[in-house]
């Protein structure tokens, strides 16, 4: 059983099938029967909707729609409350259906446990319902992937070559039809040309340097300058499919330093090891030192949790991705085993206070012949 608002919850939105903002639940019963129950008004867009891939082949069945009106709570009356009343309709549908213990996930709204329990159902905890059956994507789903990661970099473009073309002032600062070019301004650009493209920002954006970018989450705040690493990380969402990108690049505007160059050339060479272990029976944890040892043998050291003024190692090499930006498992220390037909990103980096911070981040599909990259563009420094 899983509950909750298919808006918000993206393992119950590839069960009901739609992104509803309203309260909604999905019942697999033991015979095999599948249950969704959705608010009234919902019913015939919700019933509507065949499958969640469009490939028969390996398609989720969706399962009967119903509306809490269609059961009865064991006190008699539904609340007025949605939330309330859905809860006890699953409440209900679990006893007319003789259920007396359910499996549920991570996510489930302590409402819906409740009104389960008062019904003498008993509620197991299962972590890895709405996890392991999305590690593993379609054919379709796939390429709803590749669809976000291509409009991504289309962005991502756009704001690299506006940094790498701007004009400095005589403070060092970039300057862009007439403006001081900064980090809040390029989000709001790359939020704009998402918007354009049916794509949102919901988690936001990276467009970082130095000293913020020591930090390898920091947004990025003020002026940007020459001469130094900008981090542009772009994680949005496609509207029309739920599924996300998410790419990053460094640009430098002007001179690259050797300091700069000796960086990237290790940012990307470790990337290309790691890379090189996305195999099915690979692990998530082979992945991430095969990175790290590529970063250490060009002379760098892992700081995890500790911000540092040199160049170090901060983070782990990736996550899955799909509906969500960050899903398991990830590429990192005790990572567990690969799937084929998993999408990971691999994003090595490094960041000090001194240098500014240096990442790279693809996105790539784990295949019994290697992995798949679905990017295009280029891993360079200059974007002139």
């Amino acid at each position: 059983m899983l509950a909750g608002l298919p808006d918000r919850n993206p393992s119950l939105f590839r069960r009901v099938g739609l992104p509803l903002g309203d309260p909604s639940a999905c019942i697999g019963l033991p015979s095999g029967n599948k249950i969704r129950i959705v608010r009234d008004l919902e019913m015939d867009r919700v019933q509507a909707v065949g499958s969640d891939t469009g490939d028969d082949s390996v398609a989720i069945e969706l399962g009967t729609v119903f509306c809490p009106a269609d059961f009865t709570p064991i006190d008699g009356e539904l609340s007025a409350d949605r939330d309330t009343a859905t809860a006890q309709a699953v409440a209900a549908c679990l006893l007319k259906e003789g259920v007396s213990r359910v499996r549920c996930d991570r996510t489930l709204p302590m409402v819906y446990a409740y009104h389960v329990a008062a019904a003498g159902i008993e509620v197991d905890y299962d972590d890895e319902l709405g996890v392991v059956d999305r590690r593993v994507k379609t054919e379709a789903e796939i390429t709803s992937l590749r669809q976000a990661q291509h409009v991504t970099e289309q962005v991502m473009l756009q704001i690299c070559r506006r940094i790498a073309t701007a004009s400095v002032d005589d403070d060092g600062h970039l300057i862009d039809e007439a403006y001081l070019l900064t980090s809040e301004r390029l989000r709001a650009f790359a939020a704009r040309l998402f918007m354009d493209r049916g794509f949102t920002m919901s988690h936001g954006a990276i467009v970082a340097s130095a000293p913020d970018s020591a930090d390898c989450h920091h947004a990025g705040t003020g002026p940007l300058s020459t001469g130094v690493p900008i981090i542009v990380d772009l994680f949005p969402r496609d509207e029309s499919t739920r599924y996300n990108g998410d790419c990053t690049r460094t640009v430098v505007h002007g001179t690259i330093s050797e300091e700069l160059a000796r960086m990237h050339a290790a940012v990307a060479a470790s990337k290309a090891a790691g890379e090189a272990e996305l195999v099915p029976g690979g692990t998530g944890d082979a992945v991430h030192r095969a990175v790290l040892s590529s970063l250490e043998a060009s002379g760098y050291e892992s700081h995890r949790g500790e911000l540092t003024d040199e160049p170090s190692i901060q983070h782990g090499t990736g996550h899955g991705i799909g509906l969500d930006v960050h899903e398991p498992i990830l590429l990192d220390e005790g990572g567990g085993e690969l799937l084929a037909g998993e999408v990971f990103t691999v994003e090595p980096g490094l960041y000090g206070r001194r240098t500014g911070g240096m990442r790279l981040e693809d996105m790539l599909v784990v295949t019994e012949n290697g992995p798949e990259n679905l990017n295009d563009l280029p891993l360079d420094l200059d974007w002139t």
